[in-house]
């Protein structure tokens, strides 16, 4: 008998080159953090780290998959070498790829991310992939939904159109920049369908389109577009969520050394959260899980090295320090 299919994440893949600048400054302009380089000059860099298969959905993947759940990804790639190298990774993860594509004659994805301290700026291009939702063999527990290209709405309502008629599966969703910028109106559908949703706190400020800054009342916002449980993240300041009818709040994980590179630590953090509820936690456990993660994806290059097994997570869990605990608010 087939194994269930717990996890299913869906998204774009990419190979990512992690180019360590050592030669930048950041810049405060109408609002926005602004890195600044010489402009018509030959810059050094430190480093380069090339790192196939990541992106949203391939990291919550092999988050998933390490934590122990059955784990697949749906998504597209080139025929080129850059897709040879992700598949290859995937395989080797352990990652479940019976809904991974191939497209001859197009490119696979391949970003360029600019790392200055333990930040981060990434040169995106997405591929305009013929997105189509796959023929599931069986309904996957949970859906894991993040970024896509801006040629995909019609994808996105192949995914309503699934959960519809598969309430079974149980549908995260994270949304990428472009799905951001296709807007509430366009995806109404799904953020009704969304049974747990994601995103930072000036991300949430964006979907709602507002000023507010405070999370609480982000959160309300949020959910009253149609998600069950938002969860908003708000970087060393910790994550919230919002079960049901309370706000629960809980801090960041001590880091056990400065950050290395932050790429990836919100996909580490949501994969996570959602891993812990499949694996039968309740909502105030998921959202001490995450942070565990998210510490020490920071601590490595790129955002799959540092991801944990369960038995490490759960080590840190049983050493955490005294404040460190889901608390309402």
């Amino acid at each position: 008998m087939e194994n269930k299919l717990d996890f299913l994440a869906v998204g774009d893949i990419v190979t990512g080159a992690f180019i360590k600048l050592p030669d930048a400054h950041v810049d405060l302009h109408a609002g926005q953090r602004e890195i600044c380089m010489r402009f018509g000059d030959k810059l050094p860099f430190d480093s380069v780290v090339v790192v196939p298969a990541v992106g949203n959905s391939p990291n919550a993947a092999v988050s998933a998959h390490r934590l122990g759940l059955n784990a697949a990804l749906a998504t597209d790639l080139g025929s080129d070498g850059f897709g040879k190298e992700q598949m290859s990774a995937l395989t080797s993860e352990g990652i479940d790829t019976t809904y991974v594509r191939k497209h001859d004659g197009l490119a696979s994805n391949y970003h360029y991310v600019l790392r200055f301290g333990p930040e981060r700026t990434i040169l995106v291009k997405h591929t305009n992939f013929p997105y189509k939702m796959p023929s599931l063999k069986s309904a996957p527990r949970w859906i894991y939904l993040s970024s896509l290209a801006d040629n995909s709405l019609p994808y996105h309502h192949e995914i309503i159109s699934y959960l519809q008629t598969h309430p079974e599966t149980k549908l995260a969703f994270q949304p990428g920049t472009f799905q951001i910028k296709l807007g509430v109106d366009a995806l109404k559908g799904l953020y009704k369908m969304t049974e747990v949703f994601f995103c930072n706190k000036e991300e949430a400020m964006l979907i709602t389109n507002t000023k507010e800054s405070d999370i609480t009342v982000l959160l309300k916002n949020v959910h009253n577009l149609g998600p069950k449980i938002p969860v908003i993240t708000d970087g060393p300041n910790g994550a919230y969520a919002l079960d049901g009818e309370d706000v629960l709040f809980c801090p960041m994980y001590p880091d056990p050394n400065p950050p290395v590179d932050r790429t990836g630590a919100g996909d580490s953090f949501s994969s996570t959260f959602i891993s812990a509820l499949a694996l039968g936690k309740n909502i105030r456990e998921a959202l001490e899980w995450g942070p565990i993660n998210s510490m020490s994806v920071v601590q490595k290059i790129g955002a799959q090295e540092g991801l944990l097994t369960r038995e490490k997570l759960e080590d840190f869990l049983s050493k955490k320090p005294a404040n460190y605990q889901t608390k309402k608010i």
